[in-house]
């Protein structure tokens, strides 16, 4: 059996730092990001009881760990990218979170001896997952540190984007094809060269096994424009608006629900 490679965690460490600002201005006025984080932030709440506890993992600069403890529930944050766990760190200290909202510079395949285990609900959200090749070495650790009968929530990119397809028709076939690299892609991150690969969700539900049971699938952005259409959206903002509301019906539908920039797998621990 050929020897696992170790996580590359440089390039990530480099280009997420290089982008905790940005992305906390995006995530405050796009608008398809507003509304994706809104869903999916209501999926997360719908899987808890109050006051539950949480274990983000890949947290960027945690904004949905602060949206959580404000809430109400103990949240405690991994992140590995010094940029972004300095953001966490100003948000950890503010009046809001209550004293509920930890973190630490941790990778998702280093999960052993995470502190404040067992949890209610392991959560990653917004593609965290995709730069990693084998998802077994986040989710073997899974059991340990979730509850019994605990939640995942796992919110990643799926090998097939219609809106990315559909590029090929205006030519733009790197665009169109890079998701269905079998050896994954490189994405430019903040100037760092970032491994990229597309998991479906049948291949994340493989990786979980056998312990977990799938209680929902739904995609986002399936027939909504993706956030990087701006363009789009900036041009045909009430068709955007439309398309979301479609979004919202059919995403959990078969096929749709395979489909999309992004998929959220909801599985319960047997």
């Amino acid at each position: 059996m050929a020897k696992r490679r170790p996580l590359d965690l440089e390039p990530i460490k480099q280009g997420f730092s290089a982008m905790a600002a940005e992305y906390d201005a995006l995530a405050a006025s796009h608008p398809v990001v507003i509304w994706m984080r809104q869903r999916i932030r209501a999926i997360v709440e719908g899987a808890l009881a109050p006051g539950g506890s949480i274990l983000e993992i890949n947290a960027g600069s945690g904004l949905d760990a602060a949206y959580f403890a404000a809430k109400g529930y103990r949240v405690h944050a991994m992140d590995v990218a010094p940029g972004m766990l300095e953001s966490l760190s100003l948000k950890a200290g503010r009046p809001a979170a209550g004293g509920r909202l930890s973190f630490e510079a941790r990778s998702s395949t280093d999960l052993a001896g995470v502190a404040g285990a067992p949890y209610d609900l392991v959560f990653s959200n917004l593609g965290g997952l995709n730069c990693i090749d084998d998802l077994s070495l986040v989710t073997r650790h899974l059991p340990a540190v979730l509850r019994p009968g605990g939640t995942t929530v796992l919110v990643l990119m799926p090998s097939i984007c219609p809106w990315e397809l559909a590029q090929a028709l205006r030519g733009h076939l790197r665009t169109a094809r890079r998701r269905l690299t079998a050896g994954g892609t490189l994405a430019n991150v903040g100037g760092a060269t970032v491994p990229v690969w597309y998991h479906c969700a049948g291949k994340l539900a493989r990786a979980l096994g056998p312990d977990f049971e799938t209680r929902s699938l739904r995609s986002l952005c399936s027939v909504c424009p993706p956030s990087f259409f701006h363009g789009f959206v900036r041009r045909h903002p009430r068709l955007t608006r439309a398309l979301m509301r479609l979004d919202e019906r059919i995403g959990g539908v078969w096929p749709v629900s395979q489909l999309g920039d992004f998929y959220v797998l909801v599985s319960r621990q047997r």
